[in-house]
Order: structure tokens, then sequence, then C-alpha cells
């Protein structure tokens, strides 16, 4: 490594020797180069498996080169959306180890929430950045979590891979996933077909999910068996959810009186985890979202614990990112629209 008054340079060798990893690492006429080299302000060269990166930031990409390099398995390349999220990483405090979340040899939920990675039926999902590591510690060692926080930072997707953990480990007997039907005031009666038809469109970033996680057939039938159950929230009233991971999505939507009345399904040996973004609202007008009351009802009581997340945090497309930030620099309601 040479230093001078305005450059870093960096040469490394990446091993062991694989031209298949390598064309992976590197991406189509060097597509995942090229990202680095943007999002870093820095020069990649490479002969074979040596790099040369120069530029302020070369340790900081060397880092970068490296984890992809070694997460390389066979003929799989990385994505540019691996590379986005592994430069959101960098970014962020990553000051937490990578060890599992759940090491065989404790059952100590305290001890399992640790590290940054999840074990589902197809792989393992991992959380990313402070937060995110924040968020899945607070599943994992509380009975109610909320997240809080804009479009695409995880907040769903990392809750169902809680669930589909938990019920694949036998620590809850079925997965509830609830949501308000409110979307554009609308109203489920105008919907065709039965109740889970009507709830459908409502739950698809659930299902897209858990379709990833545990494949279309094995969440059919388990769907088929009520082991997943889906439900809107008028639907929860006078019920009580034992052994069951339940997930409120879209809180935003609650009014005070739903959001009481979810938090008071809460069975033994139940986890439920409420996701939801306060600046992306659908009540009529008047009406004060359930989400951002709850915050200060319960927060300070045992058992309870709040994850917020930022435009930071965010892990989509890096464009989703600079939308939030200039919505956030107007200081004004996101709207309505995708979450």
């Amino acid at each position: 490594m040479t230093r001078g008054a305005v450059q870093v340079v960096h040469e490394f060798e990446l091993e062991p020797a694989d031209n298949v990893r390598l064309a992976g690492l590197c991406g189509p006429l060097d597509e995942n180069l090229k990202l680095v080299e943007a999002r870093l302000g820095v020069q990649i060269r490479r002969r074979g498996n040596v790099f040369r990166v120069s530029g302020a930031e070369a340790g900081a990409a060397e880092n970068v080169l490296r984890e992809l390099y070694d997460r390389g398995v066979g003929d799989e390349g990385a994505t540019p959306g691996e590379v986005h999220l592994t430069l959101r990483e960098r970014e962020q405090d990553t000051g937490s180890s990578d060890r599992p979340l759940h090491p065989e040899v404790s059952g100590d939920e305290e001890a399992r929430g640790e590290g940054a990675s999840l074990r589902v039926p197809r792989g393992t999902i991992r959380a990313r950045g402070r937060n995110q590591r924040e968020y899945v510690r607070n599943i994992l060692t509380r009975d109610l979590t909320f997240g809080i926080g804009p479009a695409g930072t995880g907040k769903t997707y990392l809750a169902v891979a809680c669930a589909v953990e938990a019920l694949h480990a036998d620590r809850v007997r079925r997965i509830v996933l609830v949501r308000p039907a409110v979307e554009a005031g609308e109203r489920l009666g105008f919907l065709p077909g039965d109740l889970t038809q009507k709830v459908d469109p409502y739950l698809r970033p659930m299902y897209d999910a858990l379709y990833e996680m545990m494949g279309f057939d094995k969440v059919a039938r388990f769907i088929e068996r009520n082991v997943i159950e889906v439900a809107p929230l008028a639907f929860m009233r006078g019920r009580s959810l034992n052994d069951a991971f339940v997930i409120l999505d879209e809180a935003q939507n609650t009014t005070i009186e739903q959001m009481k009345m979810f938090l008071t399904r809460i069975g033994f040996g139940s986890k439920a985890v409420v996701t939801g973004d306060v600046t992306q609202t659908d009540l009529p007008t008047g009406k004060i979202s359930g989400l951002r009351h709850v915050i200060d009802v319960v927060r300070g009581v045992e058992g309870v614990a709040f994850t917020f997340f930022d435009s930071q945090d965010v892990v989509r497309h890096p464009l989703v990112q600079r939308i939030v930030q200039a919505y956030e620099a107007r200081g004004g309601d996101a709207g309505r629209g995708e979450r």
C-alpha cells in the first residue's frame, strides 16, 4: 500500500485463485467493479486475481471486493443488488459480528441476538447494518417488537424471515399474517372471492417473502393446513393467539382502537412484530394512526422493543434511498403509494 498526498493505492490478491469466482465477482463486462468504482470514487484495475485499487476509499473498496469474493459459491456470481447491499452495509456501522443468530450449542435467546443471519429452508437471510441487526435481536429476545421506518428498510422481510425460522425450529406452531385493509379508503366488500382471496392483495409483500424463503408449494400446503394464516385486522377481535408468530404489517393504517385490540390478542408462547411507516397513512382525515399513538403508550413497557429505521437503512435500489431522503428533506408526509 502506498499513500500519497491525495491518493491511496491498495494492491492485493484474492485467494484462492478461481476464474469462475472472479468472473462472478466482476460481473458481465465488469459491471460490478464499475458499480464499486462509482459508489466509492475509486479506480479498479486487475490482472487475474491481482487487484489494484486507487482512491481515497481504496481500503473500503478492498474490503467490499474481498467480502463479495469470499461469499462466491460455484458459478453463482454477485448481482448488482448484492453489490449495492454490501456497499450500503459498509457505509453503516458494522461493529457486530457475523456469527449466526442461533448458535447450535445454546438455547439462550440473548446469545442468539449477537449475529447477523437467519436460517430459512431456502438459504440464509443476513441482517445488514446496525438497525437491522438490532431489529432482529429485538424480535428474538422480546415478545413484542415494533419496526418503524420508511419503505425499503427490510422491516417486513426480516419479520417474515424470523417467523419462518421460528416455525421450522418448532418454537411456534403457526404464522399469522395480519394487515389493515384500508388501502386508499377502499373496503374488502368490493373485492371478489372468499375472505382469503379478498385479503391476498394486501398481504402480497409478505407472500412474496414467504415464497422466496420456503418455496411456493410449501407455502401453499401450510396455508391449506392453516399453519400459515392470513387475516384482515378487523377479523382479529375476540381471538387469543397462542404459540404463534404474528406479524401486523402496514400498522400505520390502524386506528388507536384497532392497535389496542391487536396487542391484546397476544397469547402464551407467541411473538408479535408490528411494522409500519408513520409518514404513509391511508386513514380518513382526522383519524389518528394507532402506530403513531402506541409509540408513546407502550414505550418502556417490559418485553416491548422498538427499532426506528431511516433513509440510511434503505436496502432497495439506490434511487429509493434518494427518494426517501428527498421527502425527509421536505419534512412532509410521503403520501400514499407502494411500501
